[in-house]
């Protein structure tokens, strides 16, 4: 763990002192200006005893913690206000003048070009002072901070993996990353690792980020770095590089919040809902964070406890629905629908109206990985299925309780290397039988709707009353309840989710919610 108590600072006598690992003495004295407003001003003593007044210095705790932080990879994670841009920034020139000259070059990433605006601000606020000599460049050709001892910090936007290939081959020994959440998957991330290496031997290589919890990567962030657990400890895994996440606070920028008191209450007031507030506020990673449900998404109302299969009503409908996948993962879901006869969960009454739906089971293809299949055989999935509502006891011989419901439209394409079979025959053999789900035009949009609806039925009135269905999560399915509340709005299209997000357990759960249960059952059922 990293040795954060080294850095609690105490204020004595209007000082705020600290020490450092060099064992300097780090102060911060609160002075009168000339036109009598107060302010703190950095001092630094040397352990031989020299004095100097830098013209900035980390503040104590998790500041001071990330730039002397000796693991290849870091995340500087938390609220806002802690001074993670700035901090990020300084990690970069720490090194400028130590020698390496032009070895010493990095590349720092935001999702879109005007992100880097705040970036750029802070640079030219900050180096100008501290370097002498230095300059940034803003032409086309080169966007870039250069100092005079030659080392150069470039500054780039990359929207996904696609834009890798312009860095492909480029050697960065320091690599970094604003708003790490703003991803929506890891892989631009974990494929810019390849460039993160020394041009010559006894140049240091890391690996830097910065993040709020609250955006459409919350999930593979949150998961990477084992968040809010592992904060402060080092991840080490087999097979991929040690890692560890430093939080920082607003309440450790005394300097901000001496200089603007009301900042914690902007932020209150600027947050969008109450997740993004506990974000902002508080660091939470136990936030929903992205957009297409996040607003009426409630984890105590939605989430409910796991039901034995012998507590199912007999009137209630057990479906499923799937969606496809190999290289990606499938989907694969069991739904009750209630006919209005409520069931008691420890004292909560759940299915108390006519066609309420409950997300009961699920199967979910992955490997771990964000967004990678087990590339099972259609025929090993079918199998599968059955297992497992033989394991329930939802199936016999010549029997089944659960209706076939609606599957993505993809396995019934018949391949015409295997004699005109697909999926769902391969599925059929093992006695697992689908409908077609809806993916005509619009369907996408409409099955958001209906998630969104459901979700909003399912919130009683003031007095504690519903009328109309309802959608809920049992709290077994672990990975939808991980996938599906931080779904991102598209920001080309805000009705949509991003085509690069991880979606395949909200689309099987659109195309049961936008599927009305035939009246007769499937022959043999």
């Amino acid at each position: 763990m990293l040795a954060a108590h080294k850095f609690e600072p105490e204020v004595v006598d209007k000082k705020l002192v600290a020490s450092a690992m060099d064992g300097s003495e780090m102060a911060w004295v609160l002075q009168t200006r000339e036109d009598g407003l107060t302010e703190w001003l950095p001092r630094l003593t040397h352990p031989n005893g020299k004095i100097e007044t830098p013209v900035w210095m980390p503040l104590p705790g998790s500041q001071q913690i990330f730039l002397e932080c000796p693991i290849f990879e870091a995340l500087f994670e938390g609220t806002r206000g802690p001074g993670k841009t700035l901090t990020l920034i300084m990690d970069f020139a720490k090194e400028v003048g130590k020698g390496y000259t032009k070895a010493w070059r990095g590349i720092l990433f935001r999702k879109t070009f005007g992100d880097l605006d705040d970036v750029v601000r802070k640079i030219e606020e900050w180096m100008y002072q501290l370097y002498p000599g230095f300059k940034f460049l803003k032409s086309k050709a080169e966007y870039a901070a250069v100092w005079p001892t030659g080392e150069q910090l470039s500054l780039r936007h990359m929207k996904d993996e696609n834009d890798y290939s312009e860095y492909h081959g480029h050697e960065y020994p320091w690599i970094g990353w604003e708003e790490l959440t703003q991803w929506e998957n890891d892989k631009a991330y974990k494929l810019m690792m390849s460039c993160c290496r020394p041009p010559r031997p006894g140049v240091p290589c890391r690996i830097r980020a910065t993040t709020n919890p609250y955006g459409p990567g919350h999930n593979w962030v949150k998961r990477r770095f084992q968040l809010p657990a592992m904060r402060g400890k080092v991840v080490r895994e087999a097979g991929t590089t040690a890692r560890v996440a430093v939080h920082g606070t607003l309440s450790e920028n005394f300097i901000l919040l001496h200089s603007a008191p009301d900042y914690l209450m902007q932020l209150r007031e600027a947050a969008r809902n109450p997740a993004e507030e506990a974000a902002w506020l508080y660091g939470s990673w136990d936030v929903t964070a992205g957009g297409m449900i996040d607003d009426i998404w409630d984890s105590r109302i939605h989430v409910i406890n796991s039901i034995d299969p012998s507590n199912i009503p007999k009137g209630w409908t057990i479906t499923r629905a799937y969606d496809h996948g190999q290289s990606s993962p499938f989907a694969c879901g069991w739904f009750l629908e209630s006919n209005g006869e409520a069931i008691n969960l420890n004292g909560r009454l759940v299915g108390n109206v006519r066609g309420d739906i409950i997300l009961w089971q699920e199967w979910y293809g992955t490997t771990g990985r964000p967004d990678e299949g087990v590339r099972l055989a259609a025929s090993k999935i079918g199998a599968g299925i059955k297992d497992r509502e033989e394991e329930w006891n939802l199936r016999g011989v010549g029997w089944n309780r659960v209706h076939p419901g609606p599957a993505d439209t993809e396995i019934f394409n018949k391949a015409s290397d295997r004699d005109g079979r697909g999926p769902s025959d391969d599925m059929e053999d093992e006695g697992v039988y689908w409908e077609r789900a809806d993916k005509t035009s619009g369907s996408r949009k409409r099955g958001w709707e209906m998630l969104r609806t459901y979700l909003s039925n399912a919130i009683p009135d003031p007095e504690g009353y519903r009328e109309k269905a309802g959608f809920y999560v049992c709290i077994n399915c672990v990975w939808w309840l991980e996938l599906c509340p931080p779904m991102p709005r598209d920001d080309k299209d805000l009705d949509e989710v991003p085509d690069s997000y991880e979606d395949h357990a909200a689309d099987m759960t659109r195309y049961r919610l936008n599927w009305s249960l035939p009246g007769m059952w499937r022959s043999g059922f």
